[in-house]
This record gives C-alpha cells, sequence and structure tokens, in this order.
C-alpha cells in the first residue's frame, strides 16, 4: 500500500480531488496485433473527455486467461484473480471467446461485484474495430462504476466512486475483522451502493427459475391446509416478522454458501477489496431474495383469495374474517414457501447461481 492511496478523512461533503484509477486492459494474444499497442492510449483519451474528474491509468496485459472451450464465469473469475493479483482497480477483457446469455449472443458481460467486464470482439463486426473497441471499454468501465448518462450527478457520483475505490483505508494493527469491516462499510458506502446498484438485485432470483417454481409449489400446498389458517390467525405481527427473517436469511445463506459466492483475501493488502466483494454480494443476494419474498407473498394472497372459502375459514377459525386474516396466512404461507424456495435453490447448479448473482448483459 501506497502513502498516494491512502483513504483521505476529509470532509465527504468537500469536492474531491482527481483520484487516480488503473484499470487493467487484458487482452488475448490473438487479438492484439489487431488492436494495436495504442489501445491504452486511445482509449484513456476517450475516458478522460467523457469521464472528467478521475486520472485513468490504464495497464495492457495480454493474456488469453482461459483456454478455449469455455464458461464465462470461468474468464470472468479468472479477470477478478488478475484483478486482485496485480492490485488494479477495474479490468475490461477483450476476448475472441463468444459470450452468451443461455442461447442468446451478447456484446459484453459485466459484474460491478467483481470489477470486471468482458467483450466479446467478434461480436462487434469486421468494420472499423478499433474505433469499436475503444467506445464499448469506456462504456463496459462506466458501467463498472455505475455511471448514469440521464442522471444530472452522474459525473459528480462517478468521480466520487472512483476516489473510494482507488485508496486504501489506512492500517490499523489493532483493528479486528469486526472493526475493519465496519471501517470499510463506513468509508465506501457509496461505491457499494453504485456496485449494488449496478448489479441489479432485483433481477437476480428471475433468474433462478428452479427455486422459483418450487417455492410456489410450496405455497400452494400449504394453503390448502386448514391447520396453517389456524396458526397464521394466532400468530402475532411480531412472530411473522421473525418468521418471515429467517425464511430469507436461510436462502440467502443457501445461495451465498452453496454456490461458493463467498470470497477469501489471500494476501493482507486485498483485505478490503474481498470484504467490499463479500458485503456487496451478500447485500445483492438478500436483496435479491426479499423481492423473491414479495412476490411470494402477493401470490400467496391471489390464491389464497381464490382457494380459501370465507365461510369455511369462519368454521375453521370460529369468528367473522377480514382482509387482515387472509393478510396473515398470506405471509406465513409465504415464509412456508420461501423455505422450500432455499430447497429449490440449492437444487440449481452452482453456475447457474454464479451467473445470476454476479452478471449483467447486453447485446
Amino acid at each position: 500500500m501506497t502513502a498516494e492511496r491512502c483513504r483521505s478523512t476529509a470532509d465527504p461533503a468537500e469536492p474531491l480531488s482527481d483520484a487516480e484509477l488503473l484499470i487493467g486492459l487484458v487482452v488475448s494474444p490473438s487479438l492484439s496485433a489487431a488492436l494495436g499497442p495504442e489501445v491504452t492510449t486511445s482509449v484513456r483519451e476517450i475516458m478522460v473527455q467523457r469521464y472528467p474528474g478521475v486520472r485513468w491509468q490504464l495497464k495492457m496485459a495480454e493474456d488469453r486467461l482461459v483456454d478455449p472451450p469455455t464458461e464465462t464465469l470461468d474468464l470472468l473469475e479468472a479477470a477478478r484473480n488478475r484483478v486482485l493479483e496485480e492490485n488494479w482497480d477495474l479490468a475490461v477483457v477483450l476476448t475472441e471467446i463468444p459470450l452468451k446469455t443461455g442461447r442468446r449472443p451478447v456484446l459484453t458481460q459485466l459484474s460491478p461485484v467483481h470489477g470486471v467486464g468482458l467483450v466479446s470482439v467478434p461480436a462487434l463486426g469486421a468494420v472499423h474495430v478499433r474505433q469499436k473497441v475503444q467506445e464499448t471499454t469506456v462504456h463496459v468501465v462506466g458501467q463498472l462504476l455505475g455511471y448514469d448518462a440521464e442522471d444530472l450527478n452522474a459525473q459528480r457520483d462517478l468521480a466520487r466512486r472512483a476516489h473510494q475505490l482507488s485508496t486504501d483505508l489506512d492500517e490499523r494493527p489493532d483493528d479486528n475483522v469486526v472493526q475493519f469491516t465496519a471501517r470499510v462499510l463506513s468509508g465506501n458506502v457509496r461505491l457499494l451502493l453504485g456496485m449494488i446498484r449496478a448489479n441489479q438485485p432485483w433481477a437476480f432470483v428471475a433468474r433462478l427459475s428452479r427455486a422459483l417454481v418450487v417455492a410456489a409449489a410450496t405455497g400452494v400446498l400449504t394453503l390448502v391446509a386448514s391447520d396453517l389458517w389456524v396458526l397464521a390467525m394466532d400468530y402475532g405481527p411480531v412472530r411473522l416478522v421473525l418468521l418471515a427473517v429467517t425464511a430469507i436469511g436461510a436462502v440467502s445463506a443457501t445461495l451465498i454458501l452453496g454456490a461458493g459466492l463467498w470470497e477469501r483475501p489471500r494476501r493482507r493488502a486485498q483485505r478490503e477489496q474481498v470484504i467490499l466483494f463479500n458485503l456487496a454480494t451478500t447485500a445483492t443476494v438478500a436483496i435479491g431474495v426479499v423481492v423473491f419474498y414479495l412476490v411470494l407473498f402477493i401470490l400467496s394472497w391471489a390464491g389464497a383469495l381464490l382457494l380459501i372459502d370465507e365461510q369455511v375459514l369462519v368454521d375453521v377459525a370460529g369468528h367473522p374474517v377480514n382482509a387482515l386474516d387472509y393478510a396473515k396466512i398470506s405471509w406465513l404461507t409465504a415464509s412456508l414457501a420461501t423455505v422450500g424456495g432455499a430447497l429449490g435453490a440449492g437444487l440449481e447448479d452452482e453456475d447457474v447461481v454464479r451467473a445470476a448473482a454476479y452478471t449483467r448483459s447486453s447485446t
């Protein structure tokens, strides 16, 4: 760690001086001749113009990373390893390997959590390849930093994220893991929020179809059980909240641990990056599971209204029922169905879960 990259203790509301961000540009050997050695200079000039307020530094590395045929996730994780080894802030990989989402070919795949973007150069076509590579690389860097051209504060927010990403926390020998994690969190709030937003956690569970099907089936089965109706109407809001939190936590832990989404630092200098990665991963999965839970609650409520006859429910409950009773039944059903979703999540292929948690694609 160098003195220049130590975290400033200045007031975060004050204007930031230009941060120096180091981008690794990993080029497949088969593409290096076509792109030319000046590609880093050209990309840097465009970034300086498009994203002012940051001192951009690019380092080119000629490396295939993985041997084809290979999965996109393997390429992404190999690039992540290179980022940690070289102490880069971000990396863009220019590869000859076709990128796909399912069976659909895509131009780029991004992992804001990893700080890595992949560009399939053949997908750019055969005309003006250098210019297209330069523009796409600059665009990918902006996406990794959460740049939104429609946001009036986009340039300022990008500069702040770059400042946080490019600087390291000062070392304190007396810090334990909890204290260091707390300092990483408090010192990188904007960066962390940008990573989570760019990762689109609300779309996470939509990619896990098997877990959703298992959870929905569990919900339908539990809705027809009269014992569940009685329990739900007897439970208070505190118990229902605890059940919901337990169910959401169970699914989140199953996904993170079962698919190996938790990263461990290999040396002390990587601790901050790895902690940010784990915090962003955990938040992405947790937000995705909360969205999953809300979808199940809505489905359960609709199912309760369709499947449970009001007079039958009155006979079972022994008192008049209202909308709150149906809501409580739906609430408990969603919690039980979410636990069923944990089983479904366990049935998902690890690569499917990792792809859902990490990657975004564009055509």
